[in-house]
């Protein structure tokens, strides 16, 4: 079915044929190769911004207002701002040439461009994630910490054995959120890089959107977006199975 033939049911054939598309388990590896990035720095940073949102008073909304800017702001405007930023004239550059006299190919590069695309997409989210954290420490009791500081927890032990343990709900948000996130990422890679370079930043989203309205093939279309929802599904239910645990403070 192409919008204008008549339409005619194939059962399972799409199916079978998305499983021999070896574009198909390309973006599968893709994708695979963008969590891999995007996952540990999205949480670390995320982490890292709450945290300091927690030691910081003074301007606490201007920080918290400047970060969200990225998450609320058009994917056009920043995915253009950083393939300015990446670019091989452009400052990062300028900066790498000037300290260690290399020119780095951020986004031509088959083992950099899907790196690169992972930073865009990190700092978009740090400030909505960070925030998720953020609420979850502001939940956490000052007299754990009070009561263990007087049994001689240092700040580490604290760190590990109360803060960790009780902001582990909305660490497993934040890891779902990005886990469903990473099967849809769609601006950034079709903006910057197209998919390239050698398809390794060629994402679900653009698969599916080349399928239905460049080669007008609604039908497979549908059958890949089906998928790539189970998918996202199977990964979110696997990892809240994971990393669900009830807590104890020791």
């Amino acid at each position: 079915w192409n919008y204008f033939t008549p339409r005619k049911f194939v059962w399972f054939e799409n199916f079978v044929k998305l499983f021999q598309d070896e574009l198909f388990w390309r973006v599968v590896l893709n994708t695979f190769n963008f969590m891999l990035y995007f996952i540990p720095m999205v949480l670390g940073l995320s982490l890292l911004f709450a945290l300091g949102l927690k030691r910081v008073k003074l301007f606490r909304t201007f920080f918290i207002l400047a970060f969200l800017v990225a998450n609320v702001s058009s994917g056009v405007a920043y995915s253009i701002i950083f393939q300015k930023l990446f670019a091989i004239n452009g400052p990062l550059n300028e900066l790498t040439r000037a300290l260690f006299g290399i020119t780095i190919p951020w986004f031509s590069s088959p083992q950099l461009a899907t790196l690169s695309i992972a930073v865009m997409v990190t700092w978009k989210f740090i400030g909505y994630y960070g925030l998720i954290l953020f609420s979850g420490l502001q939940a956490i009791p000052d007299s754990l910490y009070e009561a263990a500081e007087l049994d001689g927890a240092g700040k580490t032990t604290r760190f590990f054995r109360i803060t960790l343990p009780l902001i582990n709900p909305s660490l497993v948000m934040v890891l779902v959120l990005s886990l469903t996130l990473t099967f849809g990422i769609f601006t950034e890679p079709f903006l910057i890089t197209g998919g390239g370079p050698m398809r390794t930043t060629y994402t679900f989203q653009m698969l599916i959107y080349t399928t239905a309205f460049q080669k007008i093939n609604p039908g497979y279309a549908s059958s890949l977006a089906i998928v790539v929802a189970l998918l996202s599904y199977g990964c979110v239910i696997l990892t809240r199975k994971l990393v669900e645990r009830d807590v104890e403070i020791v």
